[in-house]
């Protein structure tokens, strides 16, 4: 069994011993709680059997190639997905780039050729709705028998559902631009995050309101327009912020294009970060235009102490919590 973490970004760089496998397949955006029990189960199987916990994935998004105007938006990038895999005790991913030829593989093919001789499979795990192979001809019920054919096990693990509604990415995505980032996070067994690069502003916040880190990359989703109660990460120095973030147009200001802007609620000590990852933990009010820029700093400041209570009860649950289990 290999140690450590790897990832390939191409058949070619699979190397002979990444087999034997436990492998489940799949998109993974967001690798919310249903794609976690899939992964949980690839690591504990592989654990029982001496193989290793590996995941096949796919990039570009397989939509984007074979029907790109269905093809969603996606809330992770590949490698954002490898660190949460890695959370659940996979350790070597392959990240197939998937193109034309790809596409056209048959789902015996794509068994023969991926599954078997490079990645050695013996055992496949995949949700319910799983679908390979040329205009996706193949499902669960093929792989299970080309398993039985080639000499692996298949697995199918059932989709998770919270509060009645199914977890899946594109339900995600909906709650996340809806602004119902709490329910969104419950699916994903962490908050939803934006992360990228700082860069500079309009030069009114620090002026006329409050200082804020201004991100200006950020991914294929965004959380509804509104002010949202988030913690703040130093991606470089792992430093972490409770804050308070507004995604919106800067209507005080005539503002026109979108930005995301974070206002930390604790002391910025230098180096000012230069990447972050915002994690979006509740929704605290819509964007509004004020009419002038103090009435907009005296609601950001009220908005700040509501974060800080909230963070504070916060601390105090996790800390019950934690101290009433480790009794």
């Amino acid at each position: 069994m290999n140690s450590g973490f790897r990832i390939f970004r191409s058949l070619d760089e699979v190397p002979a011993g990444f087999g034997p496998s436990a492998v489940s397949i799949g998109n993974f955006d967001g690798l919310h709680s249903g794609h976690r029990a899939i992964l949980r189960r690839v690591s504990e199987v592989a654990r029982e059997n001496g193989w290793n916990p590996s995941v096949l994935t796919f990039d570009p998004h397989p939509a984007k190639v074979v029907a790109p105007e269905r093809a969603p938006r996606l809330m992770t990038t590949p490698d954002q997905r490898c660190d949460l895999m890695r959370e659940e005790g996979i350790t070597q991913v392959l990240i197939l780039p998937f193109n034309q030829e790809v596409a056209h593989f048959t789902p015996e093919r794509f068994v023969e050729e991926i599954l078997l001789c490079r990645l050695g499979v013996r055992a496949a795990f995949v949700g319910g709705n799983f679908r390979f192979g040329y205009q996706q001809a193949g499902d669960v019920a093929l792989l299970a028998r080309l398993g039985e054919q080639f000499g692996f096990s298949t697995e199918v693990t059932h989709a998770v559902s919270i509060r009645g509604q199914t977890v899946s990415s594109s339900v995600i995505r909906r709650l996340t631009e809806a602004g119902r980032v709490e329910l969104a996070s419950r699916m994903l067994e962490r908050p939803f995050f934006l992360e990228g690069k700082v860069g500079p502003g309009h030069g009114i916040g620090s002026k006329q309101t409050v200082p804020t880190l201004n991100l200006v990359e950020y991914g294929e989703i965004l959380p509804a327009v509104g002010v949202y109660m988030t913690e703040t990460r130093d991606l470089d120095r792992n430093r972490l912020w409770p804050s308070v973030t507004n995604v919106g147009f800067r209507p005080t200001f005539g503002g026109s294009s979108l930005s995301v802007e974070t206002h930390l609620l604790e002391p910025l000590a230098p180096p000012s970060p230069e990447r972050i990852r915002i994690s979006f933990l509740r929704h605290l009010r819509e964007e509004k235009r004020f009419d002038s820029p103090q009435e907009l700093k005296a609601q950001i400041l009220h908005d700040a102490e509501r974060a800080r209570a909230y963070f504070r009860r916060l601390k105090r649950w996790v800390g019950g919590r934690t101290s009433s289990t480790s009794s």
